[in-house]
């Protein structure tokens, strides 16, 4: 199997570069809202992107539609070999210069192989999670040659890509998730009547959690750790945000453990920033995570986090100063720092300003573009030795773009 050969143009003498990302869908979650907010930010000068879904577009891809072209529909079963054919017509007739797969599994594979074989200069991939979803298996393991590099959302998270995964340590670069930090921030006005309208009283302890439900998220720790908190503190509410396959499962849960008139389950909701301002202590259950936005998202609206301690949530939540841990599987831990925060509001200000403090200084949305446009016009120069140093003062002039916005 043979790739087409390409003549690449410097980037002083040419557009820019044409970045198609590839997804399998865009359902509401984490890293695809992380994909939304980075190519609606991308600067158009160096970097132009689009959007593919291996399947249906699904509701973020319907929101990114707004700024980028999109196209999906391009695998109809799951063993459907014509979707190499599909992949490369694509990047032929859209003359991309630059693939980036977002998570593992299908799109992964066929996106490197289709960008391979039609010579596309730049072939990333982003990872986003230490375990299922983004489990690497053998043939994408066989890709890695014709990578040029894998992005990790953490530094923890870029060790295990290197430890466990066994990529390449010279091909893995880290560029930490980053959230908008304008729209993500306190909006106490917002938050009481967010709480007003689920009938919850101003002054009620209050523990939410916004993940989708899927098991990995594990909800039914977050329950369990409820009713324990709920023992101690009858008036205390849970809000579950998000949606997912364990709904139902979920909701009879809540009721098992005695929780169900005091947990509010929202669903999908396109104002988190107005609910995480609702809460007095954000929680993160998973079973496993990389670098998760929510917890980005909470810290940004000055919200305390108590999370398990899993992937590279340790770089993020900072044990006594912006939240607390406890280990997986731990209901009795996260309900006794939960009641701790609940009880000492003074405590929870001051990890709650100290977390806004820190996703400003480590993790903002602009740090996470600028990273992704580095990247990828840095790999695109490389191809092009003659002109590397006129190709540097580009990316140069692009990452302060990038910092002004």
């Amino acid at each position: 199997m043979f790739n087409k050969r390409r003549t690449l143009t410097p980037r002083l003498d040419r557009g820019p570069l044409r970045t198609m990302f590839v997804i399998t869908s865009m359902p509401v979650g984490g890293a695809e809202t992380l994909l939304v907010n980075l190519m609606r930010r991308l600067d158009r000068e160096h970097v132009l992107p689009e959007l593919c879904c291996l399947k249906e577009m699904g509701p973020l891809g319907e929101v990114a539609a707004n700024d980028v072209t999109v196209h999906s529909g391009l695998i109809r079963t799951k063993c459907d070999r014509r979707i190499l054919a599909r992949m490369r017509k694509l990047i032929d007739e859209q003359r991309i210069d630059a693939v980036v797969t977002v998570g593992a599994g299908d799109k992964m594979f066929w996106g490197r192989l289709a960008a391979w074989l039609e010579g596309v200069p730049v072939i990333l991939s982003a990872l986003h999670s230490t375990g299922w979803p983004d489990n690497i298996g053998r043939l994408n393991r066989l890709l890695t040659p014709m990578t040029d590099g894998f992005i990790a959302v953490a530094a923890e998270h870029g060790r295990h890509l290197i430890e466990q995964e066994r990529f390449p340590e010279e091909k893995v670069n880290v560029i930490p998730n980053g959230v908008d930090t304008y729209r993500f921030r306190s909006l106490p006005d917002s938050g009481l009547a967010v709480r007003a309208k689920l009938g919850i009283p101003a002054l009620a302890p209050v523990c939410g959690i916004v993940a989708a439900l899927r098991p990995e998220k594990n909800h039914t720790l977050f329950l369990r750790a409820a009713a324990l908190a709920a023992k101690q503190r009858p008036d205390a509410h849970f809000v579950i945000v998000g949606d997912g396959p364990e709904r139902a499962k979920l909701e009879r849960v809540a009721i098992e453990t005695g929780v169900a008139s005091s947990t509010h389950f929202v669903g999908s909701r396109s104002d988190i920033p107005q609910v995480l301002s609702a809460f007095d202590v954000f929680s993160l259950t998973s079973h496993n995570e990389a670098n998760p936005v929510s917890i980005l998202e909470a810290m940004a609206c000055e919200i305390p986090v108590v999370s398990t301690r899993v992937g590279s949530v340790a770089e993020s939540v900072n044990e006594g100063q912006t939240g607390y841990l406890a280990e997986p599987g731990d209901a009795d831990a996260l309900s006794n720092h939960w009641l701790k925060l609940f009880s000492d509001r003074t405590l929870a200000r001051s990890l709650g300003a100290a977390g806004r403090a820190a996703v400003e200084a480590n993790w903002s949305l602009d740090r996470m573009v600028q990273g992704y446009e580095r990247l990828i016009c840095d790999t695109y120069d490389r191809k092009c030795p003659s002109v590397a140093s006129g190709g540097s003062k580009v990316v140069e002039q692009a990452s302060r773009t990038t910092a002004e916005r």
